[in-house]
């Protein structure tokens, strides 16, 4: 039984040491704006949106451990090849360096890393009509992005300003120790379909057909345990599901498969077998 079609990702929530540097990097570097605060949390959004980015402020958080789990990198999926112009535009305006641009065939992307080192990827997808399959797998792959295509898009404009409408978090990609451990978790018992299996150490997982929603890797952590509770970086994830019962579905799934769940008003609480938080809830949940 898959996973329904229309889950997508939700809010990812990091836990951050420096609370006021990450914000300003998040709304000035990248066109976040903050939706609301509570105590020492902060959620961002896209213009209008909801919540992509919540940074939850922990002065005391150790760094996360090298060889650890975690996130390899969040992604910010805006609606337009133009508004990934304005993206580029945007970071060179404060002056922070990529760390890679790619062309996956399916989407073209830009890297960076936020002031305490968390992966960030934003990007545009191609068409699905221009997508291509082989041998039963989506053809996806990481070759040098056109740059100054891409910057024909919007040439001039897009330095400063606010991330636009329609913004969203399109996957998450972990770091994780084990694949086949993943793959029977957000595989076999969440039910999202495996679209790559192309990239040696990785995984790509979706629902309804799209390029991925969740990406595994053990490039530099097979073997490695979780990081200290605490410890700086990726708090959770959300995976966001059409509604109750679908969500309900998902937690039966979970518990007959003798994985520890909690449940309360948000949503479904639960790790992944390399530690990493989710949160399962429904999409007509506030």
């Amino acid at each position: 039984m898959t996973i329904a079609p229309d889950t997508t990702i939700g809010a990812v929530r990091l836990r951050v040491a420096e609370l006021e540097e990450m914000e300003a990097f998040y709304e000035n570097a990248l066109g976040l704006r903050a939706l609301e605060r509570d105590g020492e949390t902060v959620a961002l959004c896209a213009d209008g949106g909801p919540p992509l980015v919540e940074l939850d402020g922990r002065a005391d958080a150790p760094p996360r451990p090298h060889r650890s789990t975690g996130l390899f990198h969040f992604a910010l999926l805006v609606p337009t090849r133009a508004e990934l112009a304005r993206a580029l535009h945007r970071l060179a305006a404060e002056g922070w360096p990529l760390s890679g641009a790619s062309d996956h065939l399916v989407s073209e992307a830009i890297y960076l890393r936020d002031p305490e080192g968390n992966g960030i990827e934003i990007y545009s997808d191609r068409s699905r009509e221009e997508w291509s399959r082989e041998g039963g797998s989506l053809r996806m792959d990481t070759l040098p992005l056109d740059l100054d295509g891409v910057l024909g898009e919007a040439p001039g404009e897009g330095e400063g300003g606010a991330a636009p409408p329609g913004t969203s978090v399109g996957h998450v990609h972990l770091q994780v120790s084990d694949l086949a451990a993943a793959e029977r978790f957000y595989g076999d018992v969440l039910g999202f379909d495996v679209t790559v299996r192309g990239y040696p150490g990785a995984l790509f997982f979706s629902a309804g057909g799209y390029h991925h929603h969740v990406g595994v890797n053990t490039w530099s952590t097979a073997g490695g345990p979780p990081p200290p509770p605490g410890a700086r970086g990726l708090s959770r994830f959300e995976i966001v599901l059409p509604g109750l019962a679908e969500l309900d579905r998902e937690a039966e799934r979970l518990e007959t498969a003798g994985t520890e769940i909690r449940r309360d008003g948000s949503g479904v609480h639960v790790a992944d077998p390399s530690g990493n938080w989710i949160l399962l809830r429904a999409r007509d949940t506030p």
